[in-house]
């Protein structure tokens, strides 16, 4: 599927939840000029069909089954638990029943979890079924099965639409009861407790230490209590599972009785009902320790500031080497104009850290889930940048002079400031050692902390062109200005330009080929109209109209084409001597359940971080071979385009962005975070550990 558009937006997600929230109101209201009840089917089924069936013949006072089939025209339809969650609609059921007859809560199987846009909807993929129970009274002497008719109404939904259905409903003798009532979420003996503490709602549930939980999941069935997409918290206290959900902000925080169904990761769950009670307090986490304590702030400030300083090594940060080369070169001049081009150079880093952490804030704010470096996730950012990489290295090369980043201007502060803006937002898409755990936690942070976090980070990455500026004795080790800068500069235009072909070939990745080849005619016209300026300059006539005469049809063309050629599909799985499963939260679940060891890696197009580490570490023969032997199971996350599933998870598990290395043992209840920089002896040690 195709769809035009670079800039990912809310928009079809919100319209996706608006279409719920109409088709809910819909299915709210009875027609116009009509008493309410099981009249006629206005909506049809032809999207989710719907029978009902009925087990055996019904007697006086012994609970009686019946059961509704649902069954989804195409894989893409899904319905709804009892309590939707943040969109959507349950199903509203009436029967034709003797008034003396009881009908009791509908049994609902397991449900999964679907986040769009920050909204976690509760909903049933594939076919499934839901347990009426039914406790006829006197009056069923005489009372056949296929006597039973109704009249429902639900939501059948995508990912981009929702459409009301409804049907009349007539009974069916027979139907796989047997297997039915083993989908179904059975009921737990012993009833839970609840508290509501501060935002936060705690039940203790009664589980044997010995059940296994590879994902857990609460679903509540009380509506609006509590926020749904929020990251929950497990803790094993004895035989009780101590589940902890913050509260929806905008929900009344109160309930005098609770239920739901406890999923435990693997497909299956238990339903539970609860009272209020007391919680136990402490235990061990078994699942979501994002939430355990945050490190102290100023553990956190320290990590922000070395990371930083560290980025400047990582091999990331090597394709603008380039620039900071030469920034090092002219600060060499003078000690006045030195100091002005580290102030101004710290200024531009740490300007674009903080605009780069108040956009990440601000969009997960609004329901976004992206995370760090998100801005290379974006189609239309990289194409930008693959502009502006091919100019530097037309610049570099002598094409034509930019007069604020030119050698021979002999530095300016605005081109300082500009190359400490283009140096934080090429340079800071991999995360780095130290700096993980700060910039993790600078997201769930309040917001002023947070931006310190990110301001901190900008610091660190431009404190060696700062100690540059004020530090003589560090200048004096440098090479005096001369002309081997302007032959220094050409240099630089080859790895510029590999930075370049790096970008087209990220283009391709995420966009597809022929978003690649328009983006190419694209900055072949940038280039083109580049080299006209530098010939007009050297000439000495105005050269700048010309760039924008020369420059305006290929960009007015690209703005037209690059939205109709642009393939959102997901990235093609990457070649691997593992073999490794994609990653999803199922995939991970069932993995886990298989009592071996689990390797789970998350990596990007545009990390190089990520690139080298599976070259020098994770695709080696020693390394598979030691992975084969001990049974381990492999999964790797692909984090080049956004997807939700993964960001949510890196969330949870207090990282902001990739590369992240997490090892399961057999049996464990958390991973083990392993170190950013990989070695193969490193992960042949974690294979032979757990054999």
């Amino acid at each position: 599927m195709r769809h035009a558009r670079i800039f990912p937006s809310l928009t079809r997600q919100f319209a996706a939840w608006v279409l719920a929230l109409a088709a809910s109101l819909v299915l709210a209201l009875p027609a116009f000029g009509q008493e309410a009840g099981p009249r006629k089917a206005q909506f049809g089924d032809e999207n989710i069909a719907v029978e009902l069936h009925a087990e055996g013949a019904p007697a006086e006072g012994k609970e009686w089954l019946l059961a509704l089939r649902f069954t989804p025209s195409a894989p893409e339809w899904h319905g709804y638990w009892s309590n939707p969650g943040d969109a959507g609609q349950g199903m509203r059921l009436t029967l034709d029943l003797p008034p003396d007859w009881e009908v009791g809560e509908a049994r609902y199987p397991v449900p999964k979890r679907l986040t769009i846009s920050g909204l976690m909807n509760h909903i049933y993929e594939g076919p499934y079924t839901v347990l009426v129970p039914v406790t006829p009274g006197p009056s069923v002497k005489g009372f056949a099965a296929g006597a039973v008719k109704g009249h429902i109404e639900y939501l059948a939904c995508t990912d981009q639409i929702c459409v009301p259905q409804d049907a009349l409903l007539e009974a069916k003798p027979g139907g796989d009861f047997a297997r039915w009532r083993a989908e179904v979420a059975p009921l737990l003996d012993a009833k839970a407790r609840f508290a509501i503490t501060g935002k936060t709602l705690r039940i203790a549930i009664p589980l044997p230490v010995g059940m296994g939980l590879s994902d857990p999941h609460v679903f509540i069935g009380n509506e609006r209590l509590v926020a749904y997409a929020a990251p929950q918290t497990f803790r094993r206290v004895g035989d009780v599972l101590v589940a902890e959900i913050p509260l929806d902000p905008y929900g009344t925080g109160k309930a005098k009785s609770l239920s739901g169904i406890l999923a435990f990761g693997d497909g299956g769950g238990v339903r539970f009902t609860a009272a209020l009670g007391a919680v136990p307090k402490g235990g061990d986490i078994v699942a979501g320790a994002q939430n355990a304590p945050a490190p102290p702030l100023w553990t956190l400030i320290l990590g922000a500031l070395v990371g930083g300083l560290l980025l400047n090594i990582m091999p990331c940060v090597f394709p603008i080497l380039s620039l900071k080369a030469i920034a090092l070169a002219r600060a060499g001049e003078s000690e006045s104009r030195a100091r002005a081009e580290g102030l101004a150079y710290t200024a531009g880093v740490v300007v674009a850290c903080l605009a780069l952490g108040a956009l990440l804030l601000a969009l997960r704010a609004a329901g976004e889930q992206v995370g760090w470096a998100f801005q290379l996730q974006e189609p239309g950012v990289v194409v930008a940048l693959l502009v502006l990489a091919a100019a530097i290295t037309a610049n570099f090369a002598g094409l034509f002079e930019l007069p604020t980043i030119s050698m021979s201007m002999g530095g300016e502060r605005t081109g300082a400031f500009a190359t400490g803006l283009l140096a934080a937002f090429v340079a800071t898409p991999c995360t780095g050692p130290f700096m993980a755990a700060a910039l993790g936690a600078a997201l769930l942070l309040p917001i002023p902390q947070a931006l310190l976090l990110f301001a901190l980070l900008g610091l660190g990455l431009a404190l060696p062109f700062l100690a540059l500026g004020f530090v003589p004795p560090l200048r004096r080790m440098l090479p005096k200005p001369g002309a081997w800068m302007e032959r220094f500069r050409r240099i630089m235009a080859v790895p510029m330009a590999l930075t370049a072909l790096a970008l087209l070939w990220l283009t391709v990745q995420l966009g597809g080929k022929p978003f690649g080849l328009i983006a190419l005619v694209l900055v072949a016209g940038v280039v083109l109209a580049l080299f006209v300026v530098g010939k007009l300059q050297r000439g000495g006539k105005m050269a700048w109209p010309a760039f924008g005469l020369v420059a305006a049809p290929f960009l007015a063309f690209a703005l037209i084409a690059l939205p109709s050629v642009y393939e959102s599909k997901a990235s093609a799985p990457k070649a691997s001597i593992h073999k490794p499963q994609s990653f999803t939260p199922d995939t991970l679940a069932k993995a886990r359940a298989s009592g071996k060891p689990v390797f789970v890696w998350f990596t990007a197009d545009w990390c190089v971080t990520c690139k080298v580490n599976e070259a020098a570490a994770i695709e080696r023969e020693s390394v598979r071979d030691a992975f084969e032997k001990a049974g381990v199971i492999t999964i790797v996350g692909d984090w080049t385009k956004r997807d939700e599933a993964i960001t949510q998870f890196l969330t949870q598990q207090g990282a902001a962005g990739v590369p992240l290395y997490l090892w399961y043992a057999p049996g464990a209840s958390a991973p083990q975070q392993l170190p950013q920089v990989l070695t193969p002896d490193l992960l042949e040690a974690q294979a032979s550990g757990d054999r």
